[in-house]
């Protein structure tokens, strides 16, 4: 557990029936569950219902948490312990595809804790994206999407002259290192494009 208070802040607001607060702990999230079920080998579709078991056992018990900044653990014990009942429930069913063994039904708790220490990261550059000027975001966008866009491409995007792109990077990559968002963050710079759209790291 860590006394972030953007969890807390989302957790109160999210229990006094604030959507927004509601909708941006799913964004946060959501990728947390996923996570952490794609380390039982689920099927997508089982996948699917514990999401959604997960998120409507958080409804019921989002008022009555003792520690709002528990909940990444909170999320991340639930969704652990419906993936074990889904795959207990596959053992014991005749019409199992495959046998499971013992082994499947374990994840340890240091993966577990990576698995949250990965969503908060992703959580915290995410806010401080949102955070950057709109040129900044787009650029930055630009540079890390998969495939990445070809200096050429931003050039004529962006309308910035080709020279500029390298300096202006570099001066939004500098301003996103010093977000608040990212304080105590230990944030690798994203792969991105050099001149004539070559990757380095």
């Amino acid at each position: 557990m860590r006394d972030d208070p953007s969890v807390i802040a989302l957790v109160t607001r999210a229990a006094n029936g604030d959507q927004d607060a509601w909708n941006e702990i799913i964004e946060r999230y959501e990728p947390l569950v996923w996570s952490i079920c794609t380390r039982y080998r689920l099927r997508n579709s089982d996948i699917e219902d514990i999401g959604q078991t997960v998120w409507l056992l958080l409804v019921e018990q989002l008022g009555k948490l003792r520690e709002p900044a528990a909940l990444p653990g909170w999320l991340a014990t639930t969704t652990a312990r419906e993936c074990l009942r889904a795959l207990t429930a596959a053992r014991k069913s005749e019409d199992a595809a495959t046998k499971l063994d013992d082994t499947s039904l374990v994840v340890d708790a240091s993966v577990i804790e990576q698995e949250i220490l990965a969503a908060e990261r992703n959580a915290a550059l995410r806010l401080a994206l949102r955070e950057l000027p709109p040129h900044c975001q787009q650029l930055l966008a630009m540079l890390i999407s998969d495939p990445p866009c070809s200096y050429a491409e931003i050039s004529a995007a962006l309308h910035i002259p080709i020279g500029s792109i390298g300096p202006l990077r570099a001066r939004c990559l500098e301003r996103l290192r010093r977000s608040p968002a990212l304080t105590g963050l230990s944030m690798a710079e994203p792969r991105v494009n050099t001149a004539g759209g070559e990757k380095s790291a």
